[in-house]
């Protein structure tokens, strides 16, 4: 059986030709049907009229029109009509949605899935918070848009490598470990100067008292300012794993940026840049000529007293990217790091790769609510709240859906009360009921069995919207992977349950009519599968009961 998509396609290709055989002759560009957002635009919409207009050189509602006069309603589809500027609209027949539901069905556990990944190697850097405190809100909503991220390319065929970068060596390490050594200090009775730019979380002083009740005193006098900020380090990077696990994240790689220095790469890498012209010397520093690759200024790589800047290293980093042979690289940074972007894809295309596989994605700022009040975070200040804190007051799967609640380059806000509420006003509640709704429903009619003999019997209006909105997942994920964007997926979870739960609300799935409830029975069973597909791809639980 021909997809509806393929058919649809194939079939404004035709028509296509057809309307302007001199022109395009067999030479027919790319074809793709959108989903309006309207119900009133149809099904299905393509906008190649408007792609065509200057090529064909006339407006794109005239182009529309003259694809259209060739396109003959069939079986499979009821309507066709034109839209301002140009789109064409495609409103499907019954028989077109139920032979739909038989694909999906067919398809089983693959449906959605995507080959456009196949053969091609995706890495994914997320989170990579420094080791100098708990893992916070921000790190969180980059923990969840990551993973979720990388399991939807994984759906669509790619070979992921996830990645976490390990800054563990520099000014804040020190830090870390001068403030640990002064909290140490003071609670043996010992005379400290906090450091001026240390951290003062009430972590800070468990670290401290983990080192006193290991040692004896004596012992403790000792030690080193390397000591401190090495088991400091690594104190709270094991805190930040244990985090980052239990929040269902894992990574393939850990890379430790001092491990990089040690290398010799930055070195290699500065000398690539030299080599190629590409740094200068400039009032006792060396210079990177950034501008030279759309950079808004060049920047210091080697300080004047011999140390490097922060960029470098970096530079350094993802150069060793580009020689693992990835097809697709993704970084997912904090806020902060919006002019870290032109400075590392110049640094990129001046080692002579394609910047354009590097994605450079922010994830916006999280407010936290609780009790209507905004919650004031700062890691250097230790008044802020941890990942782990949310975790255990709202739960793993309503804090990952809540972090991708929105677009990744918008704000975010997270309201606590709202994510803990077990009610319909919750959205992970509210997706998570349909799914729980449905096996509830199973459950109670045990003697109904999928039957795709009767699929034609689906003729209520909610059935073949229901249907519909089923059809499209396949397009979602395909978005979803296109864009990096798991929010596309979210907003179609809510969406599906949605229709749901109208569906639901308008008609009894069991009924006295046999063939109609085993008709019924198959649909919600797809609606079921399709549910708990796209939770898993967002990390998120897919209960059988609530």
């Amino acid at each position: 059986m021909i997809k509806l998509e393929t058919y649809l396609v194939k079939t404004i290709k035709e028509a296509l030709n057809k309307a302007f055989p001199e022109i395009l002759v067999n030479n027919t560009p790319g074809i793709s049907l959108e989903i309006p957002k309207e119900k009133k635009f149809g099904d299905f919409s393509v906008n190649i009229a408007m792609k065509l207009s200057k090529e064909i050189r006339k407006p794109p509602m005239d182009i529309a029109a003259c694809i259209v006069k060739h396109i003959e309603k069939s079986d499979l589809i009821n309507d066709v009509k034109v839209e301002k500027p140009g789109f064409i609209n495609l409103y499907v027949s019954n028989k077109a949605v139920a032979d739909s539901l038989k694909n999906i069905i067919s398809e089983a556990d693959g449906f959605g899935r995507s080959s456009s990944g196949k053969g091609k190697k995706a890495q994914i850097e997320f989170v990579s918070a420094n080791p100098t405190g708990p893992l916070t809100v921000a790190h969180g909503r980059q923990a969840a848009i990551g993973d979720s991220l990388a399991r939807i390319l994984k759906f669509c065929g790619y070979d992921v490598i996830k990645e976490y970068y390990i800054n563990d060596e520099g000014v804040q390490i020190q830090a870390l470990g001068k403030s640990v050594k002064a909290r140490l200090m003071e609670a043996l009775g010992e005379k400290s100067e906090f450091p001026e730019n240390g951290y003062k979380g009430l972590y800070i002083q468990d670290a401290a008292n983990r080192i006193k009740e290991a040692m004896p005193h004596e012992k403790i006098k000792t030690l080193s300012d390397e000591f401190y900020m090495e088991q400091s380090s690594s104190d709270i990077m094991s805190t930040i794993k244990k985090d980052l696990k239990d929040f269902g994240v894992d990574f393939d790689v850990w890379y430790s940026q001092k491990a990089l220095a040690k290398s010799g790469n930055v070195e290699k890498t500065l000398k690539i840049l030299k080599d190629k012209g590409f740094l200068c010397e400039q009032e006792g520093a060396t210079w990177f000529k950034s501008t030279q690759f759309k950079d808004d200024k060049d920047r210091v790589v080697i300080k004047s007293d011999g140390s490097y800047t922060y960029v470098t290293p970096d530079m350094a980093y993802h150069r060793e990217k580009f020689e693992k042979g990835y097809d697709k690289i993704i970084d997912i940074l904090g806020p902060d790091h919006h002019g870290y972007i032109n400075r590392i894809k110049a640094a990129c295309e001046a080692l002579g790769y394609d910047a354009g596989k590097l994605h450079i994605m922010i994830a916006q700022l999280v407010t936290l609510y609780r009790g209507g009040k905004p919650v004031r975070m700062s890691t250097r200040e230790g008044e802020f709240v941890t990942l782990r804190e949310i975790m255990d007051e709202v739960g793993r799967d309503a804090a990952r859906f809540f972090f991708i609640m929105r677009r990744t380059d918008s704000h975010l806000d997270f309201d606590l009360a709202l994510a803990k509420a077990q009610t319909l006003d919750n959205p992970v509640y509210y997706i998570q009921y349909a799914h729980a709704r449905i096996s509830s429903i199973i459950e109670f009619s045990k003697n109904a069995k999928p039957n795709l003999d009767n699929l034609a019997l689906l003729d209520k209006e909610q059935e073949l919207d229901l249907i519909k909105v089923l059809m499209h997942y396949p397009k979602i994920i395909e978005a979803a992977a296109v864009n990096l964007e798991p929010f596309i997926l979210l907003s179609y979870l809510q969406d599906l349950a949605g229709f749901f739960h109208a569906y639901y609300n308008a008609h009894r799935v069991v009924t006295d009519d046999k063939p109609l409830t085993e008709a019924r029975i198959t649909l919600i069973h797809t609606v079921k599968k399709v549910l708990a597909s796209g939770l898993g791809l967002l990390g998120v639980t897919a209960l059988e009961k609530m």
